[in-house]
């Protein structure tokens, strides 16, 4: 079961694909999207994390959105160079947050569910969305909605 509504948040830091720590307690006061993805250079990853640069599907002035996988940095770099992704790629390469958010794929523990974690201003997990089909692509609607209600 992934991580419940209403729970503290697991602080993090990770690395971007500028080998920038980007720790999630530093973006307090805003609300976050961690968006969890399996793998870099996939139809359905570059899917999204391009429309998500391309049109305002999750803007806001406070809100902060990141992509989450065990991808590399260097992966990363050259993944959101390649598609000009504009939000910061975060480098779980041994799942270590994955697992603290209990998003780990199950029929494939290597990689990560596609799955949304909304933290607000506060540091609470305000919405989780585990995607069940992996190869499908995340329905955008009810995360727009859950960001309207904050």
């Amino acid at each position: 079961m992934a991580i419940k509504v209403g729970a503290n948040a697991p602080d993090f830091t990770l690395k971007t694909q500028d080998e920038k720590d980007w720790k999630l307690s530093d973006h307090k006061g805003k609300n976050i999207v961690l968006l969890w993805y399996p793998l870099d250079w996939s139809p359905t990853c570059e899917k999204e994390n391009c429309k998500i640069s391309n049109e305002p599907v999750l803007a806001g002035a406070d809100t902060v959105v990141v992509g989450i996988s065990r991808d590399s940095t260097w992966s990363h770099k050259a993944w959101k160079n390649h598609y000009k992704i504009k939000h910061d790629l975060l480098a779980d390469v041994m799942l270590d947050v994955t697992r603290q958010y209990d998003l780990q794929h199950p029929k494939a523990p290597f990689i990560s569910h596609r799955a949304t974690v909304i933290v607000d201003k506060s540091g609470k997990v305000a919405f989780v969305e585990v995607q069940e089909n992996t190869g499908a692509e995340r329905n955008w609607a009810p995360i727009q909605a859950a960001l309207k209600a904050l």
